[in-house]
């Protein structure tokens, strides 16, 4: 069995912990591999060199069959980690070192106990759905999201998104801009923008404004097989475009198309812990403040 290992440079990296995790790799026996800028991390912090053929730069390239990638850091960590993958059916794990980490759900103080549990095949593997997004110029190649795809303005001034589902006019969304999230999103961006919070196996997609000129304006949600157009107006010459972490810029008066993805990532969790167990845990569900 093989480890893909992943963190950022950002990351607050604690020289013991990065310690702690190559003596649990190597006890229990898994071949690693290492991406290129935690690999200059590991030998900075801790004097630890990663030979060139341990090393993976921004595609993890072909793997054995069994391999896990161990994401080290907070969400965003484990976003880009699945960018990494390149579409490849790897499960990932996310050991959490940051603040929140609805995603990275193995606390930084369990580092044995989770590569003991991977060794075991003791952790369950959720499929999470993925969105395409087309229209963004890059040699007409879809681009892939785990939580979300944001379209907001650039500048002072309203940004206007002609939004069509299968077809359809929904309505034009006047004010910051407009997410499309999937259910593992929902508790993301599209959380801060009102949207609900969905369990990750239901086949949906959420379309959340932000800030929207238009008080009655609320998020919507749509069966996951439905295609989603926007079509941007703004007075600026450009918009923004966030898929996940990575932003881009687009022409004003472009049009993106959204769908479900035919790839999809597999979030590996333990057996004891729920999607519900994590709302109460990460946002504090029913926690009692006057005790």
């Amino acid at each position: 069995m093989k480890i893909i290992l992943f963190s950022r440079p950002r990351t607050a990296h604690v020289p013991e912990e990065l310690r702690q995790i190559f003596a649990a790799v190597e006890e229990c026996g898994f071949d690693y591999a290492v991406n290129d800028e935690f690999a200059a991390t590991l030998e900075t912090l801790i004097g630890l060199h990663i030979p060139a053929s341990r090393r993976y730069g921004r595609d993890v390239g072909r793997q054995p069959a069994g391999s896990v990638l161990v994401c080290y850091g907070g969400d965003g960590t484990l976003l880009e980690g699945v960018r990494r993958l390149g579409g490849r059916e790897i499960p990932v794990v996310g050991i959490n070192s940051g603040h929140l980490g609805f995603l990275t759900i193995a606390p930084r103080d369990g580092f044995r106990r989770i590569f003991e549990a991977i060794r075991a095949g003791e952790l369950k593997t959720e499929p999470r759905t993925m969105i395409e997004v087309s229209g963004l110029g890059r040699r007409n190649r879809p681009a892939l999201a785990v939580n979300e795809v944001s379209v907001e303005r650039q500048g002072p001034g309203m940004i206007s998104v002609d939004t069509y589902v299968d077809g359809l006019l929904v309505a034009t969304v006047h004010g910051d801009g407009i997410i499309v999230s999937t259910p593992t999103g929902s508790t993301a961006y599209s959380l801060s923008a009102g949207g609900p919070v969905v369990a990750p196996r239901c086949a949906c997609l959420i379309i959340a404004p932000v800030a929207p000129h238009n008080l009655t304006m609320r998020p919507v949600v749509v069966p996951d097989g439905s295609t989603i157009t926007l079509t941007i107006h703004a007075r600026q010459a450009d918009v923004n475009v966030t898929l996940d972490n990575v932003t881009r810029r687009i022409r004003e008066g472009s049009t993106l198309t959204v769908r479900r993805s035919s790839r999809r990532f597999f979030l590996a969790v333990p057996h004891n812990i729920s999607f519900y167990d994590t709302l109460r845990n990460k946002m504090m569900w029913g926690v009692d403040i006057r005790s």
